[in-house]
């Protein structure tokens, strides 16, 4: 890391695990047949694909043949969604999904809206959490698919997951869940879950970037996303991606270990009672307060643009979840959705934890609020 510099944005992007840029860089020069070719130069990637197949399924605790390797979450995403509407669009049209869902779940349900397909999109909280009740309430003969993310983005909230697969599997309803950002930070074991479909984001889980997985329960079929030949068991059409589905394999393999992640939970809930002793009640937490992933810590300085205040932290990387376009705020549909007050939704940050992060890097944070404290005196003060 840069001297000077925190990164403190796990949950936009990991680096690549150093177990997972070893085990790709034999693939960089040595390995460069085609896994489909029957032959001496073809053999070696075959079987570097197949060994990172069960290396992820180790992590979902599935068969590997459960799993099929995407370009990222999106793409699973978007496999999973449409995939079961155009194979069961004969027996329903209608699919569940929450409104705090990441695009890469909204935008597919929406395309498919346009299909003719009937959307439901679940109310949350103002933890950001899914009644499970409201899943069994928007149930129809016509409904097909439920989709709801397994934790969120923005502001780590976990959902019931369990529950809302009970709740489906009742009904002979398929279950997806989103778990680019549960991955390797709680368990996401498929058979405790009860899920039917799951998503995996390698750049979440110490991968490269542009590669990912999509979870089928065996059993399950749904159409290719991709046509052509019959790569992927005939679920995903085009070259294996050797390289890519080594890094995301041996990263899952090691993601293994730090599944719950308690030192990086003890910095993150020790981080919190350092800025609320720092500002006080002017600062508020987004979320859940225990049902939230152990990384994630999103706040909000109440009556300040969370944009703002971040510009102002020496070196710090971290993300707001409003926008600033022309002097407006445009608040975070997330925080929206859990009905999060414009005032205070508009000061929301991000901070993200990982592996790497020390408590000198969370000391260094507090202080430079303390300090920015002192030159705006408002700084998250409520309004009247």
């Amino acid at each position: 890391m840069t001297p000077g510099r925190i990164y403190l944005d796990f949950n936009a992007s990991t680096p690549i695990a150093p177990e997972a840029a070893d085990a790709m860089r034999p693939f960089l020069s040595d390995h460069y047949g085609n896994p489909s070719s029957q032959h001496w130069a073809g053999l070696p990637a075959k079987q570097a694909v197949e060994g990172a197949r069960s290396q992820v399924a180790g992590l979902l605790g599935c068969s590997p043949e459960e799993i099929v390797f995407t370009s990222g979450g999106t793409e699973s995403n978007n496999h999973a969604i449409k995939g079961v509407f155009f194979a069961l669009r004969d027996r329903g049209n209608h699919v569940i999904t929450s409104s705090v869902e990441h695009p890469a779940t909204l935008q597919p349900c929406r395309f498919l809206a346009r299909l003719g397909a009937e959307i439901s999109y679940l109310r949350v909280d103002g933890t950001g959490m899914v009644d499970p009740d409201d899943v069994r309430k928007a149930i129809t003969k016509q409904t097909i698919l439920v989709t709801v993310m397994h934790a969120n983005n923005e502001v780590g909230t976990i959902q019931p997951i369990i529950e809302i697969a009970r709740i489906a599997r009742e009904h002979g309803v398929l279950f997806h869940t989103d778990a680019a950002q549960s991955v390797g930070k709680i368990s996401t074991k498929v058979a405790e879950l009860g899920v039917d479909l799951l998503s995996v984001a390698g750049h979440k889980v110490y991968a490269p970037k542009g590669v990912g997985a999509l979870y089928v329960r065996r059993g399950v079929t749904i159409e290719p996303l991709v046509h052509g030949a019959g790569h992927e068991s005939g679920r995903r059409a085009g070259t294996e991606n050797v390289l890519l589905d080594v890094g995301l394999g041996a990263a899952c393999e090691v993601a293994g270990e730090w599944v719950g992640m308690p030192q990086v939970r003890r910095l993150r809930d020790r981080f919190w009672e350092m800025l609320r002793e720092a500002l006080g009640d002017r600062v508020v937490l987004n979320g859940h307060p225990t049902e939230r992933l152990p990384n994630t810590l999103n706040v909000s300085f109440v009556g300040q643009i969370g944009a703002d205040v971040l510009s102002r932290l020496d070196g710090v990387a971290a993300s707001t979840g409003s926008a600033c376009h022309e002097g407006e705020v445009e608040i975070s549909p997330v925080l929206k959705a859990m009905d999060v007050a414009p005032e205070v939704a508009a000061g929301a940050i991000r901070f993200s934890l990982g592996r790497t992060t020390s408590m000198g890097e969370i000391a260094c944070i507090v202080d430079q609020f303390k300090h920015l404290a002192l030159q705006m005196p408002d700084l998250g003060k409520r309004q009247p």
